[in-house]
């Protein structure tokens, strides 16, 4: 790796940026002063240093999102701010993308990384990975939806897989349910079309899990951190990669 590539992709600013660094004197490559940037180094045996601190290079990077309400789970957008735009002040340096996609009015948990091996595998419905949401609806939800759940609904472009919903409280006053599902797709509206399904309206959806990962109850909406080394692990079956 070049060593104007390294600096830049730890946060060291933009090729021309790191350039004027390494003229300056300010960049050493095992101990001695480097004095151009295409020079070769090893993220995993050389030791770089910005005025005598050691830089430790990161290649992928796990950031947990509590996705608020009002953006959209994209890279980039004209009109809407993304959750790339929400992170950016501490990941601008990273080309981070969302693992699957939220609406916009849908809140929750949301990774957002660089290792496309380990958002391949989350979202192949070969993984059969589910994805566990808590939301309220407009309506009564009865044993019946529950059976009707469980069966698979019939969506018209597509039979859903069998899907888990609990009933977690009822308003008979408000006419409203609380409830949780686990789906084990991902398809465009689907919780919202699966209610419409059966006659009901999602009003407030929020994702509480996903796989192995579960949303940190710490964390407002808006808030976000890079994954713990045990949710890391935890991932590892499904292609994360820890350096």
């Amino acid at each position: 790796m070049r060593l104007d590539k390294f600096l830049a992709d730890t946060g060291f600013g933009t090729r021309k940026e790191v350039k004027k660094l390494i003229s300056q004197g300010s960049i050493s490559v095992n101990g001695e002063m480097a004095k151009k940037p295409n020079i070769h180094v090893n993220p995993n045996e050389d030791s770089v240093t910005y005025l005598d601190d050691e830089i430790h290079y990161q290649a992928y990077y796990y950031v947990m999102l509590n996705k608020p309400d009002g953006i959209i789970s994209a890279t980039e957008d004209r009109e809407y701010q993304t959750v790339i735009d929400w992170v950016a002040l501490d990941y601008e340096h990273v080309d981070l993308f969302p693992v699957g996609r939220l609406d916009i009015d849908t809140t929750g948990l949301l990774l957002l990384t660089n290792n496309g091996q380990l958002a391949h595998q989350l979202l192949s419905p070969k993984k059969d990975v589910p994805k566990t949401y808590h939301a309220l609806i407009d309506g009564i939800v009865t044993d019946e939806d529950i059976k009707a759940f469980s069966q698979g609904l019939d969506l018209g472009d597509f039979i859903t897989k069998p899907a888990e919903l609990v009933i977690h409280e009822i308003d008979t006053e408000t006419n409203q349910s609380s409830i949780a599902v686990t789906i084990h797709e991902g398809k465009f509206h689907q919780v919202k079309r699966m209610f419409e399904a059966v006659g009901k309206t999602v009003t407030v959806l929020h994702r509480h899990s996903m796989g192995p990962l579960v949303l940190d109850e710490d964390l407002e909406l808006g808030e976000y951190r890079e994954l713990t080394v045990d949710e890391m692990e935890m991932l590892k079956p499904y292609g994360l990669i820890d350096q």
